[in-house]
């Protein structure tokens, strides 16, 4: 899948006058307005699937009340367009009268809303619930700069609780409608490099690399959450039944997820004796960082998120996100798609959208007068280039069609063992013996690399 997305933010910050303001970056990139030019650039781009969602603030408008007029609009030209959506949900902000993630009652309200969606477009099958759950946790209640702008650990784990109950609880509804939908988890993949072997900075580092995987630990139901992080949990107020509930549907949940990965020049970082952070910058790059998280996980891979804001050096990165993708792909890593992100330029990401001062920043493929910059030129170039071969390449989730496929088959679906799939073979996943070979449909739906390696199952 080769993406790009129109960026939805919309979290509370304090305004200039003192009061809470809602950000909104549709408005301030005039999207609203120009929703039809922008998903016109994004088909003369060659970009069949865009990452996207109505305003979640203005739409779920009460409990069980929806205001659907501009979803109704939206979603009937991207089909007429035949652009695939994938649904954006929930992305940084929630609707005044639920309040904040510190709200013990939203992830349910989250869910209907969710269900709601689904029943209104059934035809719709890729989601992204609720999108880059650490950064919303993170960015809301440890560093004090949105919506409910708490600086604690426990509030920072109060939200991440809130939100990925939320995430799991929406996906648990979206399946009731769509059996066969598939969740893209856009999350900020990122790793924290000690300064100093110094043993303070060593465990310092250790933990802000064990709280960084907590999002999708309890999204994905992972076993291996380290001790570090489950003590964490555990003092600043997750029960241990709120913790085997993760543990037991998030697992059930792993057929139906990618793990999308958002990887930019400041998601490494250096910690130093004080426990300062700072930028390190693309250290490893997104190929390490990626395989770190592909190795705990084992799930299929989307590169959700990359942009740079020099105009000049954008196609470099383009270019060098690309490279890594396709040496995860061939080292064996199922990657399934990229996203430049976004197709506009964005509005005050320089200060993380804490201040409301009009600063463009020139990180999409097109700028605000909707003139394509040199990175979509490359874009366009790489999409030309690539598209016709790849699928050739690997087997791949056919995520344009999946439905019929799915139901039809007359042999059973590969059910979940362990960290895998079983496959025809015998093997799982990681190709240890099973007791005894199993039927797979016959669909384009594994990623398993022995039976990959002998057919089409």
């Amino acid at each position: 899948m080769f993406a790009t997305g129109i960026e939805n933010s919309y979290p509370m910050i304090v305004g200039k006058d003192g009061q809470p303001f809602r950000v909104d970056e549709m408005s301030k990139t005039d999207h609203y307005r120009r929703w039809r030019e922008d998903f016109a650039l994004t088909s003369e781009m060659g970009i069949d699937y865009l990452r996207y969602g109505p305003p979640y603030y203005q739409t779920h408008v009460a409990p069980g009340v929806y205001d659907w007029t501009f979803s109704d609009e939206v979603f009937a030209e991207l089909r007429r367009l035949n652009i695939t959506p994938i649904v954006d949900l929930c992305h940084f902000g929630v609707p005044e009268w639920i309040g904040n993630f510190q709200n013990p009652a939203w992830p349910a309200y989250f869910a209907e809303y969710a269900r709601a969606f689904a029943e209104r477009y059934p035809y719709l099958h890729l989601y992204t619930p609720v999108n880059e759950i650490y950064i919303c946790a993170k960015f809301s209640a440890l560093h004090g700069w949105w919506n409910e702008r708490k600086s604690d650990d426990r509030s920072f784990v109060t939200a991440l609780k809130h939100l990925v109950q939320a995430n799991i609880m929406a996906e648990e509804a979206i399946l009731a409608v769509q059996p066969t939908a598939y969740f893209i988890q856009s999350e900020s993949v990122e790793y924290f490099h000690p300064t100093t072997p110094d043993p303070h900075v060593q465990e310092l580092a250790e933990k802000l690399n064990q709280i960084r995987f907590l999002s999708l630990d309890l999204s994905y139901g992972y076993h291996g959450v380290g001790q570090i992080a489950y003590d964490y949990l555990l003092e600043n107020g997750v029960s241990r039944s709120e913790y085997q509930w993760f543990m037991a549907h998030g697992r059930a949940l792993r057929p139906h997820q990618i793990m999308g990965t958002d990887y930019y020049a400041s998601n490494e970082h250096m910690v130093d004796m004080d426990g300062v952070i700072s930028p390190a910058w693309d250290t490893f790059g997104y190929y390490l960082v990626t395989k770190d998280y592909y190795d705990r996980y084992r799930l299929p891979v989307m590169h959700t998120e990359t942009n740079y804001c020099d105009v000049d050096q954008a196609p470099g990165w383009l270019w060098k996100q690309w490279r890594n993708t396709m040496k995860l792909r061939a080292d064996g890593v199922p990657m399934v798609g990229f996203t430049w992100y976004s197709l506009i330029d964005q509005v005050d990401w320089d200060s993380a959208l804490t201040h409301d001062d009009g600063h463009v920043i020139p990180l999409g493929l097109y700028d605000m007068d909707r003139q394509l910059r040199p990175v979509g030129v490359a874009y366009r170039r790489l999409i030309e280039q690539w598209q016709a071969m790849l699928p050739a390449e690997h087997s791949h989730l056919d995520l344009h069609a999946p439905l019929p496929l799915l139901a039809a088959s007359a042999k059973p679906l590969p059910q979940p063992v362990g960290r895998g799939f079983l496959c025809q073979n015998g093997t799982d996943r990681l190709g240890h013996r099973l007791p005894s070979p199993p039927l797979c449909a016959k669909i384009t739906l594994s990623v398993c690399p022995p039976c990959v390696q002998r057919s089409n199952h």
